[in-house]
């Protein structure tokens, strides 16, 4: 029998995570390449791939960058058959890439939403569908979408975002259904609260020194009483890229320090 710690091994695979150049993404791939996997990931900004690129040196992996949008279908083709000609056949996709918006619903356009819907929800759909056929013919894959608390609850000015998170939470279960028997293992992480350059806003101190509003309803809505790290989803994505999880599929693993398991406290 093999040594258990070996089924989480990531040792020549090709792990492409979308929109990775810094933030949640960064810390997934960094995660992956400590397993052992060769990193590919992209960007919709030349500047953010330089950026990437150069903070994936520094960490001494050797990654391999591109310069795609996930929402253009024939540039995704192009760029995924690249790939596989320059790196190899994609073994894990993770789908990170994604915006929010925070406006009031009324104030909301349909054209913002219809922008959130495109990046946070058909950029993975066209992602998964790009890299399926080669893990199809390879016998194996693992496609990890990053999902949202907001994929089970709803809250004030993020209509777009809650929207296409409980989207890519029920692709995640389509795509488990479709390509289970190919042996192709579709799993969500559901990040809770995490402190990251897109949540910085919401964690500033006030004048008088004290916490945002927001920052202290998160403190007192989680268990951990803390906002999460990236570095905190690195478990997670691993596990659901490796050998340990494969017949584990459609399940969303939400990493919220308890929030979702927690009605809070009495005031």
């Amino acid at each position: 029998m093999s040594n258990i710690l070996d089924q989480f091994s990531l040792k020549g695979k090709i792990a492409l995570v979308t929109g990775a150049s810094y933030g949640i993404g960064f810390a997934i791939a960094s995660a992956l390449s400590q397993a052992g996997a060769k990193i590919v990931f992209n960007d919709v900004n030349e500047e953010n791939l330089k950026k990437g690129l150069a903070a994936y040196k520094e960490a001494g992996i050797d990654a391999h960058g591109y310069l795609f949008d996930v929402t253009n279908e024939e540039a995704v083709k192009e760029h995924v058959a690249k790939i596989e000609n320059e790196v190899g056949v994609i073994d894990i996709l993770v789908n990170n890439a994604g915006i929010i918006q925070r406006i009031p619903m009324l104030e909301t356009t349909a054209a913002d939403y219809r922008k959130i819907i495109d990046i946070d929800l058909t950029g993975p759909f066209i992602m998964s569908k790009a890299v399926l056929p080669s893990m199809i013919k390879k016998g194996h894959g693992k496609i990890i979408n990053i999902c949202s608390m907001m994929s089970e609850l709803g809250r004030e000015t993020v209509v777009g975002y809650a929207s296409a998170k409980g989207g890519l939470k029920m692709l995640t279960k389509n795509i488990c259904s479709e390509f289970g028997e190919a042996n192709i293992q579709c799993n969500g992480i559901g990040p809770g609260y995490i402190a990251t350059p897109q949540t910085a806003p919401l964690r500033e101190r006030q004048p008088d020194g004290s916490r945002h509003p927001f920052d202290q309803f998160i403190i007192a809505k989680t268990p951990a009483a803390r906002w999460g790290t990236p570095e905190d989803l690195a478990g997670a994505a691993v596990f659901l890229s490796s050998d340990a999880s494969n017949f584990i599929n459609g399940h969303i693993l939400y990493v919220d320090g308890g929030i979702l398991a927690y009605i809070g406290k009495q005031p």
